[in-house]
């Protein structure tokens, strides 16, 4: 055992006085060297809250590569603390601040770290077409953040409702992963909203009414879920709605009056197909879609004959009816539709002729007609 040496107090030198208070500042010069290099030579006059902010900025997206599994492009070589936080890859700034954060398609696997939520400054963040994993990350701090997206990964978990936090909100892209869970009721919060593609996941439940308040929405796309419950009324009611996607759920009832009662004068493309809807389709649903151009109403529910306001709008191309149980005559007002080039009408239950004006459609190049009960020939 040795022998333990007694402790004494020791006054000491001048000389090892200045090496410990050397040692003391060390970090501090070298956290200075790093604010030299984030700023550049020029930027020294910067505020200490822009300064603080840009460190914080740098931490967060530090955290953010640590959890990064596979950067097999190496896209994320250029994020060190020795080259300015605005030239690195896929980082834009403004005035010292990250603002956008683009690394879409880049191959990068692992989990989206929270420390994102801390890039206060953030507009745009697009991490989408990746195979990011894990749950969402939070980001109701991020007030100034308008363009959201994170599609075409493998994230899973539930949409938090504090995303709804995010009150400029523009764009909100979720698609193509595999969340759970139902869409939040305060979604509607999302005043500015413009486009929400929540499609090709595992969502369930209905559709918030509250979608509503979102007045400026111009895509609404929840396809491919496990959606339930039926239409609601306020799906109709959106003036600059372009394109309505809620096909591949388990939709039951009608097609809200709200749809066609009014004119949908924005309307482009309406997709309700692979649901459980039904009902017969009124006389004049083709009567207020002036600019639709894709209506898909296959593989439900929808019964009785065909309205022949259908022929009326003028602007349509794909037209897909195919699996359902309609009767009676094809229209021959269908040989209005001048744009035409894929009809669809296959497995239901229409009889009598094949119209002669079908052979008016000079842009018609897909025409099925197989398991009806129709007669003669096409023309």
């Amino acid at each position: 055992m040795q022998e333990r040496l007694p402790f004494r107090a020791i006054r000491p030198s001048k000389g090892d006085r200045d090496l410990s208070q050397a040692t003391r500042l060390a970090p501090i010069f070298i956290l200075l060297s790093l604010l030299l290099i984030s700023y550049g030579v020029g930027s020294i006059c910067c505020s200490s809250t822009t300064v603080h902010g840009n460190i914080t900025d740098m931490i967060s997206l530090l955290d953010f590569k640590r959890d990064i599994t596979n950067d097999s492009r190496q896209i994320l070589r250029s994020w060190h603390a020795n080259v300015p936080l605005c030239s690195w890859e896929g980082v834009h700034c403004n005035s010292g601040r990250v603002t956008k954060l683009h690394l879409s398609e880049q191959g990068l696997l692992g989990r989206i770290s929270p420390s994102l939520g801390n890039l206060t400054f953030l507009r745009t963040l697009d991490l989408s077409k990746n195979g990011f994993t894990g749950e969402l990350p939070p980001l109701n701090r991020l007030h100034r953040l308008e363009y959201l997206d994170l599609g075409h990964n493998s994230l899973q978990g539930t949409i938090p409702d504090t995303l709804t936090n995010c009150s400029k909100l523009r764009i909100l892209d979720l698609s193509a992963n595999l969340l759970m869970g139902e869409i939040p009721l305060a979604i509607g919060c999302l005043s500015n909203l413009r486009e929400v593609w929540l499609s090709s996941n595992n969502l369930t439940g209905t559709i918030p009414p509250s979608l509503k308040n979102s007045s400026q929405l111009e895509d609404i796309v929840l396809t491919d879920n496990k959606l339930t419950g039926t239409i609601p009324g306020e799906m109709g009611i959106f003036p600059s709605v372009v394109y309505l996607g809620l096909g591949g759920n388990m939709l039951s009832g009608g097609i809200p009056e709200t749809l066609y009662k009014y004119n949908q004068s924005s309307l482009q493309y309406l997709y309700l197909y692979s649901n459980m809807l039904g009902k017969t389709l009124p006389s004049n649903f083709g009567d207020t879609f002036p600019d639709l151009k894709h209506l898909c109403l296959d593989n439900n529910n929808f019964e009785g004959h065909l309205p022949s306001s259908l022929g009326n709008i003028s602007r349509l191309r794909l037209l897909n009816l195919s699996s359902n149980n309609f009767i009676g005559q094809v229209p021959g007002s269908f040989g209005n539709l001048a744009l035409l080039e894929y009809l669809i009408l296959q497995r239901n239950n229409f009889w009598g002729f094949i119209p002669i004006e079908l052979g008016d459609l000079k842009q018609l190049t897909h025409l099925d007609l197989s398991d009806n009960n129709l007669q003669g020939g096409v023309p």
